[in-house]
């Protein structure tokens, strides 16, 4: 089998290869995927030769040659900002030549470079033309060659005859064999002459990670067949039932069911433009049967975020052996788990570790339906969480690269990245870009991937973004004031200059009680909030640059960040350390950020317990904060509070999510009502980041020291779990940490590797430093 090869030059190895392309002046949506194909002789010595193809696509692609699919990934060459970043493949195809003639086919569609994508579902984004470029290089003892793309190649209409990443694919197999070949062209899109983006992707590939079965499969009165996977997805179907020839199938793709039983993709239709028009929800495939039983639906140039398809034109019943689901994601190492006596618990760890993964498709997407778009604010939540889970070094620093490739020459950080506007030179989603706790991704994710891993380059490579990010921040604070400010106080205090309240903020967003007006979103006054990522992300900084050895920069940017909790305190906080904005979310950011004054921090901490037992024990946190709540009430006492609030089954509510049949998290807190009606989208893992403290509070595992160099174990030990455990695979080995009742003791147990040093703290406050092995501990009730 053909295999990709990691290390090559992609510049040297595509150097005499020409970008083909065509010109189809079809509309979006509508736009087929291309086949581009050459024919070449080789003597019968030449197929011992070392045979390598060097590929990457304007879209994307798959390679074929006599026939056979060429590496087991998906939708190549993967989602990059592509004016400065385009990864490049390559693949050991020697096994796959033949003596005589060889056929080399490139299959190209529109994919992210000019499909429609995101929120808005814009095409075009960067570019109007799909191309390609090529090369193979045989390499022999008696004979050598190179097959490269140029204007001797052809292209025609594949069979898949419609593919859109977000509005589906359609495939006509009567195509097959009847295809009509036509001379390429050569590329004149400037771009195509900058070969310095080229680039090897360090992530890990996509492929087709989990294969699911059907559940169960219902045919309706409207003759439709409804089968449910069981699980909410991101990916496709495969389809072996096709039907007699000339029979037309659609596929729908959705999350829910409405309570006739049929599929419903109402509550993921995007609402657009100030009058908040609808669009079409898209996920749906058709197929065109030539009537042989060797065909198979699979549509690779498109994706899906689905528990349910609806099977529409299929006469026959299908069976579970002929349709099965498959999860395409990037294929991360899995290094962590957790579990404990609690099955909701479980249940919730589980469905989180879904959505993320379900969300890790060439980049970190918010939800693989609606828009699949790289968020900032989403992984900056959860890129924390997520290094417990899986190794996301490489598929993080991949994205980055974009992020940084995105930036704006002012600093600020596009709200998702790679950024899709409409056309390479225009944004029209410009206004809402540089958000406080969105474009503190550019700060916080490399942060959190040196503090999992311990690889000073991840800061090294995006040092600049950092800063640059960091020093918007300060000359936006500076240079303008929220029009409610200036009513309320027309001449500044002299701390508002540290003080960030303009430009498009987000805020909190999504709190349950949030009423969302279209008119004000964005431009609402939420300098509580801007205000204290600006001094996270200064301090980040400041961090950073001792980690880096940049002495000036550290105290420069650690100036900054004392200066902007001192403003914050000073226009947001009263002199007993409760707050102006006297809500869960500010109460928790401002304890977790180390913006209260330590003296004032018990008090603060006592505020945020009673605003939630007033509340009848519910959380009222929105995007950005729930994800440090737990871990918050636990650090200042209150962590039999947090088990509550973790258990609680009222809305709003994680179990609530469980009750009304969740696999995985949902976006909103009120997802599905208690009537069955769903509301946006079901798969974003932001919530998830609940599960954090499990890991590093039920359990008790946190690192200390970048890459787990040194660790902690301190359980919050909650007996009506009976156990607990967490193992993580660190850079310097396995680490286990757990916990188990045993009558009216509690024994707690750690596994320490070599190189590291562990501290026990006991849950009566014993302190112990173990050394490299296994350890336990007993104490009572």
């Amino acid at each position: 089998m053909n295999s990709s090869v990691q290390k090559f030059d992609p510049k040297s190895a595509l150097v005499d290869a020409q970008w083909i392309t065509i010109d189809d002046g079809i509309p979006p949506g509508e736009r087929p995927a291309y086949d581009f194909r050459t024919v070449f002789d080789l003597p019968q010595s030449s197929c011992a030769a070392t045979a390598r193809l060097t590929v990457t696509a304007h879209g994307i692609y798959e390679a074929f040659l006599n026939g056979m699919r060429i590496g087991d990934d998906e939708l190549r060459p993967g989602f990059t900002s592509y004016s400065k970043t385009l990864y490049v493949q390559q693949y050991d195809v020697s096994s796959m030549l033949r003596p005589g003639s060889n056929e080399l086919r490139l299959r190209v569609s529109d994919g992210w470079y000019r499909g429609r994508c995101g929120y808005s579902r814009f095409a075009d984004s960067f570019g109007n033309r799909i191309a390609v470029i090529a090369s193979l290089n045989l390499d022999g003892d008696d004979h050598s060659q190179r097959i490269d793309t140029d204007g001797r190649w052809q292209v025609t209409v594949s069979e898949i005859v419609q593919a859109d990443l977000m509005d589906g694919q359609t495939t006509d197999f009567t195509r097959i064999g009847h295809e009509s070949w036509q001379p390429v062209a050569i590329s004149s899109d400037p771009l195509t002459s900058d070969r310095e983006r080229f680039a090897i992707d360090p992530a890990p590939p996509i492929r087709c990670c989990e294969r699911y079965v059907p559940r169960s499969i219902t045919r309706l009165a409207s003759g439709r067949q409804i089968v449910d996977f069981g699980q909410n997805i991101s990916g496709w179907v495969r389809l072996s039932e096709l039907g007699p020839a000339g029979t037309r199938i659609t596929l729908t793709h959705g999350e829910a069911l409405n309570t006739d039983g049929d599929l419903t993709t109402d509550h993921l239709r995007a609402l657009v433009g100030p009058e908040m028009t609808p669009l079409e929800a898209g996920q749906i495939d058709h197929v065109i049967s030539r009537g042989r039983e060797e065909d198979v639906f699979e549509p690779r140039h498109t994706t899906h975020g689905f528990r349910y398809v609806a099977v529409d034109g299929l006469a026959n019943d299908l069976s579970p052996d002929d349709i099965s689901a498959f999860q395409v994601r990037n294929d991360l190492t899995h290094i962590g788990t957790f579990s404990c006596g609690n099955d909701e618990v479980n249940a919730l760890h589980r469905i989180a570790v879904a959505s993320w993964r379900a969300n890790s498709c060439a980049v970190p997407t918010d939800c693989p339906q609606r828009e699949r778009s790289g968020y900032t604010g989403d992984i900056q939540i959860f890129a924390h969480t997520a290094a417990f889970l899986d190794d996301i070094d490489s598929f993080l620093r991949s994205w980055l690269r974009s992020l940084a490739d995105d930036q704006l020459s002012d600093g600020r950080v596009t709200n998702v990245a790679p950024n899709c506007g409409n056309g390479p030179d225009y944004d029209p989603n410009d206004i809402i870009h540089g958000a406080g706790g969105w474009g503190d991704a550019a700060t916080v994710v490399p942060w959190e991937l040196y503090q999992a891993y311990g690889d000073i380059d991840a800061l090294r490579e995006n040092y600049q973004m950092m800063k640059r990010w960091v020093e918007f921040q300060e000359r936006k604070a500076a240079s303008s004031r929220h029009r409610d400010r200036v009513a309320a106080r027309p001449t500044p205090a002299p701390h508002e200059r540290y003080i960030w309240d303009t430009g498009w903020q987000w805020g909190e967003w999504l709190e349950p009680d949030m009423v969302f007006d279209p008119v004000k979103v964005g431009f609402w006054e939420q300098g509580i909030v801007a205000t204290a990522y600006f001094a996270h992300s200064a301090e980040i900084l400041s961090r950073t640059a001792h980690a880096l050895g940049r002495a000036d920069d550290e105290l420069r940017f650690g100036k900054l960040a004392e200066l902007v909790r001192l403003a914050w305190r000073a226009e947001f906080m009263h002199d007993d350390g409760t707050l102006v904005r006297d809500t869960q979310a500010s109460y928790v950011r401002a304890l977790r950020f180390g913006l209260i004054p330590e003296p004032l921090r018990p008090a603060a901490a006592a505020r945020l317990a009673k605003l939630i037992e007033d509340d009848g024990c519910k959380l009222a946190t929105g995007f950005l904060s729930t994800g440090m709540l737990l871990p918050t009430l636990a650090d200042y006492g209150y962590a039999d509070l947090a088990y509550r609030l973790l258990l609680g089954h009222d809305e709003p509510g994680w179990m609530v999510m469980l009750d009304r049949g969740a696999t995985t998290v949902w976006e909103n807190w009120h997802g599905v009502d208690e009537q069955g009606h769903p509301t946006e989208s079901l798969n974003h893992y932001s919530k998830g980041a609940v599960i954090t403290f499990l890991h590093e509070y039920t359990a008790g595992l946190k690192a200390t020291a970048p890459g787990y160099r040194s660790f902690t174990v301190r359980p919050y030990v909650y007996p009506p779990f009976d156990h607990a455990k967490a193992t993580l695979e660190s850079p310097y080995g396995r680490i286990e940490a757990g916990w188990q009742v045993d009558g009216d003791a509690v024994i707690v147990t750690v596994h320490v590797p070599e190189s590291t040093e562990a501290t026990v703290v006991l849950p009566d406050g014993t302190r112990c430093h173990p050394n490299p092995g296994d350890h336990a501990w007993t104490y009572r009730l």
